[in-house]
Order: structure tokens, then sequence, then C-alpha cells
């Protein structure tokens, strides 16, 4: 009789959910791809459920400051994350004591979006104009040219080092708090390269501050038709490193109140106006249910973990 009553209170909960303003916490700084999809995504939502969603911006240690905060939230549906390859797949194993369990601690809710990497140069700094000549200009001074990324642990220092190891190159790691301040010293001509998501990148390479020499998808992008995939590359068959992002709330949640979650976050992707805004800012609408997704996560720790051990990215 008392789980009955609990199932029929959550139901009733999930019919009234939400009551007051949601807040979804992006763990890196404003201006990369994970803070550009949640913008897109709160707006959107947020009309779906007639009710505010207020994006929460909590950087630092990789994603894990904003991750753990999440973490902490009550139970009830009110606080949701946007998370990513790094924060919810890699740093499972690049993190000896990390401070939560992206498997255990979170209820999924959805994936997100996809997003191609791309591989840029400043000409001024490294003037090379595909991969192979960046391959042989770097093993021409090994460890003579540094590559930015938003952070340990981010999609461009996961994407990078896959990238080292297969090409047989050593690039010096510059690692920044968040996508923004790495493009920033990119442009500056402080680094020398970059191997992240489109959206940040595309207005510097349009506005030619960047070069694009390849991206990292199996086919060549619609926004940038003419740049080659680094698989064309002879010595890099294969190659590939999207990233990924979906949204997640804690783990504990009521069913019925991530199962309402989940339904609303489909409509919107399914939404004329949200695939013409993801096309616009060279996204891939992907969703799937809470189960595929949690299954997903699973299956992307156990992608990366060879990956990281082989490129000694271990961090205490």
């Amino acid at each position: 009789m008392l789980a009955a009553l609990c199932i029929v209170g959550s139901a009733q909960a999930a019919d009234s959910y939400p009551t007051r303003p949601i807040t979804l916490i992006v763990p890196f700084t404003p201006g990369g791809s994970t803070d550009i999809i949640a913008r897109v995504m709160s707006k959107q939502l947020g009309a779906a459920l007639n009710q505010t969603i207020i994006v929460e911006n909590k950087p630092g240690a990789g994603g894990i400051i904003g991750t753990q905060a999440a973490k902490a939230a009550a139970p009830d549906g009110y606080t949701i994350i946007m998370g990513a390859i790094g924060t919810f797949g890699a740093n499972a194993t690049m993190y000896r004591k990390l401070p939560y369990d992206p498997v255990k601690d979170f209820a999924p809710l959805s994936l997100v979006a996809a997003v191609p990497n791309v591989l840029a140069v400043n000409p001024s700094r490294l003037d090379v104009k595909n991969v192979d000549e960046l391959v042989k200009a770097a093993k021409a001074k090994p460890n003579g040219y540094d590559y930015a990324s938003g952070g340990n642990g981010s999609a461009a220092h996961l994407a990078m080092e896959y990238f080292k190891l297969k090409a047989g190159i050593q690039l010096q790691h510059v690692p920044y708090k968040g996508t923004a301040p790495a493009l920033n010293d990119l442009i500056g001509g402080v680094t020398s390269v970059v191997l992240t998501g489109l959206p940040p990148l595309y207005p510097h390479i349009q506005g030619g501050r960047l070069r694009a020499i390849a991206v990292a998808t199996p086919k060549r992008l619609p926004l940038l038709p003419d740049v080659p995939t680094i698989a064309e590359t002879k010595g890099m068959e294969g190659f590939e490193a999207s990233q990924w992002y979906g949204l997640l709330t804690v783990a504990g949640t009521p069913k019925p109140i991530v199962d309402r979650l989940n339904r609303e976050i489909i409509k919107v992707l399914n939404s004329p106006e949200t695939i013409e805004i993801f096309k616009k800012e060279g996204l891939e609408p992907m969703h799937n249910t809470p189960e595929e997704f949690a299954k997903y996560i699973k299956d992307q720790i156990a992608l990366w973990r060879p990956v990281i051990q082989q490129a000694n990215i271990i961090i205490d």
C-alpha cells in the first residue's frame, strides 16, 4: 500500500512539475560548445515546460566543480546538468580520485547533440594547410608546437591526444579554463593549434583569424565543404573524434519526472525551430531514452579508457 501511494505521489508531482525555475548547470565557461548548446536548450525546453530555465556556469577542474554542484542538488528535477564526453566519459579514467560517479550519481535524461571537431591553426604561428603538413612540421620539431584546450579532460584535450597517438607526433598541451579563453590565446598567437567543436570555432574561421585544415568526422561538413576529413590523410585512415552532449539530473529523482523531461527534450529536439538553430551552429540533434543514454555513458567510459591510458594523462 505504501509503495503504491509513493508511486501515485510521484506521478502527481510529475503532472504539476515544474512549479518554479529550473537550474541548468554548465560545468565550463561561457562561449564553448557546452554553453552554446545549453543556452539553446534552456530557451527551447523552458518554453516547452512553460517555466524559466536558468543557465548557471560553474567552470573549473575539467568540469568537476560544476558536476559536483549538480550531484549535491536535491533529487527533485529542479537541477539538471549538461553532460559531455569529458565529464561523463573520460574523467572516470583520467582522475584517480574523481569526487563523483558518472554512472551512479546521476539520472540520464537524453542525449542532445553531436558536435563535429575541427582541426584549426593560427596561420601566423603555424603556417600549415593540411594534416600532412602539420604532422611533418611536428615531427621536424618535436614538442616545438603546442595546442590549446578547454582544460584537462575536455573534449579538445581528448581529441588531440587521440590525434597525437594516431599521427605519432608530440605537441605540448596548454589547458585553459574553458574554450573561450583557449581560442582567445590561439587567435592571439600564444598557441598554435586546436582540435575542438565547430560552434565556437566557426566565426573565427569565417573571419580568417583561424584556418580550418581538417574535420574529425567520417564525412566532410556542409558548413566547411572544402575542408577534408582527417581520415583522408594517408596514415590517419579511420580517425574520428566527435563530441557529444546530453542532459542529466540527480540520481534518485522520481522516474515520472525523469520520463517527463525525456519526453519534452525529445519534442524540442524534433521541432523545426530547434533543428534549424542546430543546423546553423553545425550541430546534429540526438536523442534517446534514459536507459539508452545510461548505457551510452558506460560505453563511452570504456571507449576512451585505452586512449587515456596510452596517452598517460592520468591526473591525481
